[in-house]
Formats: C-alpha cells, sequence, structure tokens
C-alpha cells in the first residue's frame, strides 16, 4: 500500500473516503482494507477508474461499500474542500472595494448551494433507495433510471468561475490568488471524477440490482463482492 500512495498519491483522496488511514507499515493493499473493514474489490475498482480511468466492472463492486464511499466523497466536499476553498478566495480577492471581487464570491456561493442540493437529493433519495434495494426490498415509484437522466454535471460552473477570475480580476495578491484558483483546478477535476464513478460504476452496479430481482449475498453485507478478474489489463492489483 505504502508503494502504491507514493507511486500515485491521489490515491490519499480514495482511502480517506473509505476510511483508511495512514500508519500501516509494510502491509499489502488486502491487508490494509482488511484491517480498515473495507472491502478490497471495491477499493481497487475505484482507484483504478478515479486515478487511471480504467473501464470499471459493476459487478467488482460491493454495493455497500460504494454508498459508504460516495457518502464520504460528498462529507469531503461539502464540510471540508468547498468551505476551505471559500476561505482561500476572501483572502485572495478584496469584497469590500472590488465589484468584481463581490461578484465571483457571489457565484461561488451560488454554485456551492447547487453542490449541496445535487449531494442531499443523493443522500434523501437515491442512496435510502439503494439501502433498501440491498435489504431485499424493492421500493415502488423510483428506479435507478430516474436518478442517471437527472445526473447533472456539478462542476461544470467551476470552468466558468475560472474564467471570471483569469479574465477580470486585476490581482494584487498574486500567490494567493493563483493558490486558491489551482484548489478550484483540482476542485474541478475532483468533482468530474466523482462524477464519473457515479455514472460508469454505481448506477450500473444498482441497475444490476434491480434487474436480478433479489439482493445476491456478495453485496448485502458490503464485504463480499466479488474480485475484479484476473484477466483484466492495466490498473492496480
Amino acid at each position: 500500500m505504502c508503494d502504491l500512495v507514493c507511486d500515485r498519491y491521489p490515491v490519499l483522496l480514495v482511502m480517506s473516503r473509505f476510511g483508511i488511514a495512514l500508519g500501516f507499515g509494510d502491509k499489502t493493499i488486502g491487508e490494509v482494507c482488511r484491517d480498515s473493514g473495507v472491502d478490497t474489490g471495491t477499493f481497487l475498482t475505484v482507484v483504478n477508474t478515479h486515478i487511471d480511468g480504467e473501464a470499471p466492472d459493476p459487478g467488482a463492486v460491493s454495493v455497500g461499500a460504494l454508498v459508504g464511499y460516495l457518502r464520504n466523497s460528498h462529507d469531503y466536499f461539502l464540510d471540508f474542500r468547498l468551505p476551505g476553498i471559500r476561505r482561500k478566495l476572501i483572502e485572495a480577492i478584496d469584497c469590500s472595494r472590488n465589484d468584481v471581487a463581490f461578484a465571483i464570491l457571489r457565484f461561488f456561493d451560488e454554485y456551492v448551494a447547487e453542490v449541496h442540493k445535487h449531494m442531499d437529493y443523493e443522500e434523501r433519495k437515491v442512496f435510502p433507495y439503494v439501502e433498501a434495494l440491498l435489504a431485499g426490498e424493492r421500493p415502488e415509484g423510483y428506479s435507478i433510471d430516474v436518478f442517471r437522466r437527472h445526473h447533472d454535471q456539478v462542476e461544470a460552473k467551476l470552468a466558468e468561475l475560472k474564467r471570471i477570475i483569469i479574465r477580470y480580476y486585476p490581482s494584487g495578491s498574486t500567490n494567493e490568488l493563483n493558490g486558491v484558483l489551482f484548489d478550484i483546478f483540482t476542485c474541478e477535476r475532483d468533482l468530474a471524477s466523482h462524477n464519473d464513478i457515479e455514472d460508469r460504476l454505481f448506477i450500473p452496479a444498482i441497475k444490476r440490482l434491480e434487474e436480478a430481482g433479489e439482493t445476491p449475498a456478495d453485496v448485502r453485507s458490503g464485504d463480499g463482492a466479488r474480485k475484479r478478474s484476473s484477466g483484466a489489463k492495466g490498473g492496480v492489483r
């Protein structure tokens, strides 16, 4: 696991969202996952999709573990990443004397409100629906296709914010503003990866549950997901 982190440091984001802490010594990926109560197949599938862009196998994951990962991702963005960017933005621009600065901050706040709305819907509607499926129930009046049709790309508006800052803000504090702009770039990419996990892995996995008609034993507990096929190419194993 240490070699994986050193070679591909973005895996730190995946680890934190699975609740995997540092300090694991020379343990293997499988050993670290088992010690942390994380399904190894799900962890590897998310790592390979998130970092390498590998085509994911929805059958290789524990749906319960994947839901936990997505919930923790929401907490990361809403409680840590976006508030942190806002604090840095306030430090880098002067809203009291600059109309452009005030417009930038207002634009960012409106964007954060949209992200809250997007993720709150998943917390209130989508995840409880999936948990009901895992419990062997089939709620009426909803399906994962409803979510798929309305799943917007929440990172798109950040691109517009970047352009506003780059084109129109006359920066007097170059280091601070460039620093927060860099954070916006990386947050945009991270949100895009988050949406990609939902589109290419989560939605197909839930579709499989719906089509199965009953909850398979290997996805019920979140610990027994089928491991990735040994014939797959590339990525972390």
